[in-house]
């Protein structure tokens, strides 16, 4: 009697590791810079920021 052959997965296995921040902030920059611009943004990003500033005591 004789064996089939092992069956492969028809999707490759996902990857377990971290992806490399350089990697996440380049895929996150396109979307973060249409929302700044579509919402007006400048402004609440500068409000955002300082406030967090003076949170943090600077």
């Amino acid at each position: 009697m004789t064996h089939p052959a092992p069956r492969r997965p028809a999707i490759a296995p996902r990857r377990t590791g971290r992806r490399h921040p350089l990697v996440a902030t380049l895929m996150a920059l396109p979307l973060a810079a249409l929302l700044l611009l579509v919402f007006d943004g400048w402004e609440t990003v500068a409000t955002q920021a300082s406030s967090v500033g003076a949170m943090l005591g600077r």
